[in-house]
């Protein structure tokens, strides 16, 4: 999302309030109390993006919120039951052209609305549900994994801000993202790398730098991408912003959209490698 002066000063007031509460809640907290954060992020985010596959339809905006919410509450509750987990990828898949049936509409968008009926709670709810999982499943390092997963995202954003208005030349992505540059691209990169470097050498021992920093470059690379992939829902549905609940940043997908890949990547990287 561009970010213009005027509302610099408001992102950065709207961070100053929210990091105090997200430390105090990943270092200060059980692990459900910060889980319980990420929940109503995840649910508005989903409303949000139902909002933009079902303008005006509020009962299909609703069904998808609750189905987004049931599949959080069941992976963080009953994740480890395998049969919880075949049975929601499977059943919220075949639910949205069944949803979809029963709210026909237009015709013509229908495809679209019953594929994003099937794959919007799987898209939104679940990576943010990993935060929290994070949170939880990585015992005392379980803090500082999910503050290295948001500085991989917020960090990036930073370094892609500043990189390209100050030396942006090269468009990136012109058709999805017009004032995205390859300059910013590498400026977020260059951003995520800092976040490893920091958590490897300070709040994060247990994660070497040999594999914070491709984890970084990974994971700032799929968020970059998830950035581009929410651009690229917006502008095909001609919506701006995916909302207003966040002073200077939009909505909370807006803010969110890179953070869903990181939080996967890094979540990922815990199960396959660090386990």
């Amino acid at each position: 999302m561009a970010v213009t002066k005027s509302n610099l000063a408001m992102r950065l007031l709207t961070a100053a309030v929210a990091v105090p509460v997200i430390l105090y809640l990943l270092y200060g907290c059980r692990p459900v109390a910060f889980y319980w954060l990420v929940f109503p992020a995840a649910l508005v985010g989903s409303f949000e993006l139902f909002g933009m596959t079902h303008p005006g339809d509020r009962v299909s905006q609703g069904i998808g919120v609750a189905l987004s919410a049931a599949a959080s509450l069941l992976v963080y509750f009953c994740g480890d039951d395998p049969r919880v987990l075949i049975t929601l990828l499977v059943a919220i898949p075949l639910l949205g052209p069944l949803v979809t049936l029963f709210r026909v509409g237009d015709v013509s968008t229908a495809a679209l609305r019953a594929c994003a009926m099937g794959f919007g709670p799987l898209f939104v709810a679940l990576p943010m549900t990993m935060l929290g999982m994070l949170r939880r499943n990585m015992g005392d390092d379980g803090p500082g994994y999910v503050l290295v997963t948001l500085m991989f995202a917020w960090l990036a954003d930073t370094g892609g801000y500043f990189f390209g208005r100050y030396f942006g030349k090269h468009k990136l992505y012109e058709i999805v993202s017009p004032k995205k540059t390859v300059e910013g691209a590498i400026g977020g990169l260059l951003g995520s790398v800092v976040g490893a470097l920091l958590a490897s050498l300070w709040f994060l021992p247990s994660l070497p730098l040999a594999h914070a920093i491709p984890l970084a470059i990974v994971a700032s690379a799929f968020g970059q991408a998830g950035d581009f992939g929410e651009s690229l829902l917006k502008r095909s549905t001609g919506v701006k912003d995916s909302g207003a609940i966040v002073p200077g940043h939009g909505g909370v997908l807006d803010r969110i959209d890179a953070l869903l890949l990181t939080s996967t990547t890094v979540y990922l990287y815990t199960v396959w490698v660090h386990g």
